[in-house]
């Protein structure tokens, strides 16, 4: 299940970092983002990682200038993510498409992908060194968009490590854009999926109309003190191979027995943690879902759209009936709460947000669980085949460091497929997560029945 800690160190070499723009004019416009697109939780940096093996058919071809060339031209189709944010009015989100374009990190790392081992999967060694912050790139105003680094390994494989400014794209849109620099770096004139930018199909109406309670982004004090603190915490991977998840399921009654791996792994690890971190037995917990809602519109969002087409519906018990009530409970809540999300649940989401001026969603004693099994991180090929791992770089990424966790499809070295999900907790939480996660899948009787003790953090 979970990974022996790395000790794998190395050194990485970065040459000066460049501006990559598109190779092409592209036109000097202002774009708004949607509605969806520029609330306060999404203000931040995500991470994305991609490991690929050396091809020998591609000998004498450097991945760093095959895929600086490629970027150049693919910012012609994307040339939006090549500008800077500016924030108008009502903190509305603009962008000026400038053509500045994207940060480009040349590296090399004298270590090659079999030292790795078992630790292709977060959290990964010497990440930072992988994925470069450049000091004053990060912020969400009048910055790039994008960093990207391509990190030569010593057995002629390579590392491309993506960093997207969450406003203008999620998972979904950040692989589509991979995924057209990997057909132009294969040859293509042009990406197979154009991107459609028509940001407006999400805004709010006018005037608003707020149809749903919207709770995920109620205003919670942390009268316990129950924000996970920053210091001394441990990020570890749980590796799910689908006997776990069988396992797992034996503890799902008949009337629920169609759930989807995402609900039931999402409501075991809800509860898990919940145990672990011990909040007060009578406080409220949250469990957020990240539920793509592209699909759930009549007609659907248009196929090439990169914006953000998710919403965070969430579920909430206390503290008490989470860990008493056996694993069925926590999955009937998620089950519930992904259910809600529909076209109008969307149009009543964007309305709510701009009506209360954009607002963060809750994160005191929230958990936040997002499916990135289907985003197609594992497909994205610059001409080196098919990454052997792809997808989310760590847990816990956003404003409060330990409230996110994804589920990334991957295959283990004995050629299993499974689910990875990265966790991010204070180390004494940790030990009591993985105490409960074991318990659940060694079959034994839902420890949290009899053995739970609450307390206060």
């Amino acid at each position: 299940m979970a990974p022996p800690a790395t000790a794998l160190v190395f050194t990485v070499r970065r040459c000066k970092l460049e501006l990559v723009a598109p190779a092409k004019p592209t036109p000097h416009e202002f774009k708004q983002l949607s509605d969806i697109d520029d609330q306060e939780g999404l203000r931040f940096q995500i991470p994305d990682i991609q490991f690929y093996k050396y091809d020998p058919s591609m000998q004498g071809k450097d991945p760093v200038r095959v895929i600086r060339e490629a970027l150049a031209k693919t910012l012609v189709f994307y040339y939006p993510l090549a500008g800077r944010l500016r924030e108008g009015p009502d903190r509305k989100l603009v962008v000026e498409c400038t053509g500045e374009g994207i940060v480009f990190i040349e590296a090399d790392a004298d270590v090659t992908l079999e030292q790795f081992g078992d630790a292709l999967q977060p959290p990964f060694p010497c990440w930072e060194e992988l994925l470069f912050d450049v000091p004053g790139s990060g912020e969400v105003l009048n910055c790039p968009l994008v960093l990207v680094q391509v990190t030569r390994l010593k057995c002629g494989g390579f590392i491309f490590a993506l960093r997207v400014n969450h406003t203008m794209s999620y998972a979904a849109g950040s692989v589509q854009f991979m995924a057209a620099v990997g057909e132009i770096a294969r040859g293509a004139s042009s990406p197979s999926i154009l991107p459609v930018w028509q940001r407006h199909l999400l805004n709010a109406r006018d005037p608003p109309r707020v149809k749903f309670a919207h709770r995920e982004y109620d205003e919670v004090a942390d009268t316990k003190g129950t924000l996970i603190p920053l210091d001394d915490m441990l990020h570890k991977s749980f590796f799910f191979v689908p006997t776990e998840v069988s396992a797992l399921r034996k503890f799902v009654p008949h009337h629920l027995g169609k759930c989807s791996t995402f609900e039931l792994l999402t409501a075991c690890l809800w509860r898990c943690r919940t145990i672990a971190i011990k909040p007060d037995p009578n406080e409220e917990v949250r469990i957020i879902c990240v539920v793509d809602a592209r699909s759930k519109f009549n007609p659907p969002l248009p196929i090439g759209y990169y914006g953000n087409g998710f919403a965070f519906p969430v579920a909430i018990t206390t503290t008490e009936k989470l860990c008493k009530n056996p694993l069925s409970y926590a999955l009937e809540l998620v089950k519930k709460a992904k259910n809600e999300v529909n076209e109008e649940y969307m149009r009543s989401l964007a309305n709510m947000l701009v009506t209360r001026g954009r607002p963060h969603f809750t994160v005191v004693r929230a958990y936040l669980v997002s499916d990135l099994t289907r985003a197609g991180f594992k497909d994205v090929d610059f001409g080196w085949g098919k990454p052997v791992y792809g997808g989310a770089a760590k847990g816990g990424v956003g404003a409060i460091p330990g409230v996110a966790s994804f589920l990334i499809p991957f295959k283990n070295n004995m050629g299993e497929d499974g689910i990875v999900v990265p966790i991010c907790l204070p180390a004494p939480a940790m030990e009591i997560f993985v105490k409960e996660l074991d318990g659940l899948l060694k079959g034994q009787p839902e420890i949290g029945n009899s053995k739970f003790i609450v307390s206060s953090l």
